[in-house]
């Protein structure tokens, strides 16, 4: 059977010394796409943005708010995100989906919702304010509620193109009635109770918290970490029981990360501070400007809220990140569904290694501060002086990998 509405042509089979096809192509749009255009609100596409909130918004008549669809490059057909206003003293239409949603409030306070088909009337609701993420429970209905007279801002991330993309039936994904109990259970009065207990990731030992709500990640305390710089601070929440993957992480003031490599998909989030990150396919080595084609190098600045898509287009592209404030900068880091542990190929029980936190020299995918392009740490001191702030980057970490005998270790943590 031919697949409805799918647009035929006559099938030309090559000749000898030819080949079969167009050869090229342009992509054309996902079952997502044309449900985020149906939508009737503005589409946002690129490596990044300064600040969202500076971003064109479009009344949302199935929302009954104002909103904008942000699908940097890099993240088509695996996760989605979009910003939503809601009105002052007002509250979005109540909704359900198949996919899976998380909420990061950027501006106002209010409350949210939450209940399911099987009991209506048994509501569960939370209040949130600046910088609370919070976890919607699959397929469970949900409202959010402004409880202020000024609109409230919340920026939402989704595995919406996922799920959109694999049913094609947007009406479906919207309007199942199937209640995910294993997912949430509206009996249980915790359910939406901050928890603060950190345990260790079961794959890949990394801080992780499992709560459906942090009041305030702007703010809350962060385990050390130490791989991406000498003193870099994260924790993963593990929210709803999705398998939406994140973190959260802070650069010290005067640090920067080392340039890595990985797959597309993870978004940086600027929720704390201000700087930048660059990102370059790695066709064009470690060293872009050295090799004069610096040019080619994208460089996304942002503030709180801006963002950029790591590892743009088809991945394995270096990014590297920049605070420039003094303060440090913090991230929420977005990589959507499954995570790092999961997207890398490999029969179950076979041998993985966090490439990104080793340093090529070691087999690694980061490029160690001695092999890094001279540029890169001029521009950083340049950036830094422009904003009040010193560079706090031994000297030695960019003649030697670990320090050298007499040097003081850098670095938190025991």
């Amino acid at each position: 059977m031919v697949q409805p509405n799918a647009e035929l042509f006559d099938f030309n089979e090559p000749g000898a010394g030819q080949k079969a096809g167009f050869g090229k192509w342009v992509t054309p749009k996902s079952p997502y796409d044309l449900f985020m255009e149906s939508q009737g609100i503005p589409i946002h596409r690129d490596v990044g943005v300064q600040k969202i909130q500076d971003l064109p918004m479009g009344d949302w008549k199935r929302l009954g708010g104002r909103g904008t669809a942000i699908q940097l490059l890099g993240t088509e057909h695996m996760w989605g995100m979009y910003v939503v206003e809601v009105p002052g003293a007002g509250a979005l239409n109540p909704e359900r989906h198949l996919y899976e949603e998380l909420y990061y409030v950027i501006e106002g306070r209010g409350s949210t919702e939450v209940w399911q088909d099987k009991d209506p009337k048994k509501v569960v609701s939370f209040e949130w304010g600046p910088g609370s993420l919070f976890g919607i429970p699959l397929n469970a209905w949900h409202r959010v509620v402004n409880s202020s007279s000024s609109p409230a801002l919340l920026l939402a991330a989704t595995t919406a193109p996922n799920i959109v993309n694999l049913v094609r039936d947007p009406e479906f994904v919207l309007n199942c009635p199937y209640d995910f109990t294993s997912r949430f259970d509206p009996n249980a009065d915790d359910y939406f109770k901050p928890v603060d207990e950190v345990y260790a990731d079961p794959i890949r030992g990394l801080a992780m918290r499992r709560t459906n709500v942090i009041p305030d990640i702007v703010n809350c305390e962060l385990p050390q970490d130490n791989r991406r710089s000498f003193s870099y601070r994260r924790v993963e929440p593990h929210m709803a029981g999705a398998n939406f993957y994140m973190k959260i992480g802070e650069y010290e003031n005067g640090q920067y990360s080392k340039a890595h490599k990985h797959s597309s998909g993870a978004v940086l989030v600027c929720i704390k501070g201000a700087g930048y990150s660059y990102t370059w396919p790695d066709k064009l080595g470690q060293q872009p400007w050295k090799g004069e084609m610096g040019d080619q190098v994208k460089m996304q600045q942002y503030e709180p809220v801006g963002m950029i898509s790591a590892a743009p287009m088809t991945g394995d592209w270096y990014h590297q990140h920049f605070g420039t404030s003094p303060g440090g900068i913090r991230f929420l880091i977005f990589d959507g569904p499954y995570g790092p542990a999961y997207r890398r190929g490999g029969a179950p029980g076979s041998n993985a290694m966090d490439a990104g936190a080793v340093d090529t020299r070691d087999g690694g995918n980061a490029i160690s501060y001695v092999d890094e392009d001279p540029q890169i740490r001029a521009t950083y001191a340049e950036q830094l002086a422009k904003n009040g702030a010193e560079s706090q980057m031994p000297e030695w970490a960019y003649t030697h990998q670990t320090p050298p005998a007499g040097s003081e270790p850098i670095g938190g943590g025991a």
